[in-house]
């Protein structure tokens, strides 16, 4: 699963003045990434910092972080305080961001395969369709679903396998929050941004 959340990451980290198109941005970024993995895999393995520092710089612009979290929230965001709210996006990036960096010093030299996008950019929302070549395997599809804002456009959601990431943690976060509150769902995160 982490080499997954690796070609999560590789493939939504971009620079943020190129692309607007998100079919291209996909595409470009993954070039981008996997080639900065593939050149510094040792440098990243034996200093896993740095990974953070890469996904801090250069994949988070293109990330909708408070979409993300409410969508993880569902009917709870409700629940959650004008002070809470800035306070669960940013350990639930926190979190994230310590998946994904994880997962980045997982990566080998899968293939990636491009397939059509859904949805209209017109429409302002869009999915691009990939999937994961696994040897002696079936294909992992990897679709990102994306938004056209102020920013450009970004990504608030990713599915594997037709499993949402995002709303993989609705359930642990409803948990958390029927049992101790808001403030225990933020206690619970900080607490694995810890670990």
């Amino acid at each position: 699963m982490k080499k997954i959340f690796a070609f999560m990451l590789l493939l939504v980290a971009l620079p943020a003045q190129a692309v607007t198109e998100p079919e291209q941005l996909i595409r470009e970024t993954s070039d981008k990434v996997l080639a900065e993995i593939k050149a510094n895999a040792d440098t990243y393995k034996s200093d896993p910092k740095g990974v953070y520092k890469l996904v801090n710089e250069v994949v988070l612009p293109h990330f909708d972080f408070s979409a993300m979290t409410d969508l993880a929230l569902g009917q709870y965001k409700e629940k959650v305080s004008a002070e809470q709210r800035p306070t669960i996006i940013e350990e639930f990036r926190l979190l994230l961001v310590r998946t994904y960096s994880s997962a980045l010093l997982e990566y080998t030299d899968q293939q990636l395969i491009y397939l059509p996008m859904e949805g209209l950019e017109a429409d302002g929302k869009v999915m691009v369709r990939t999937e994961v070549e696994q040897a002696g395997g079936f294909p992992i599809p990897i679709n990102y679903t994306l938004r056209l804002g102020e920013d450009g456009w970004k990504v608030f959601d990713i599915s594997v396998d037709d499993v949402s990431l995002v709303t993989n943690y609705r359930s642990s976060f409803a948990r958390a929050i029927k049992k101790n509150g808001v403030d225990g769902l933020i206690k619970t995160l900080q607490d694995r941004n810890q670990e």
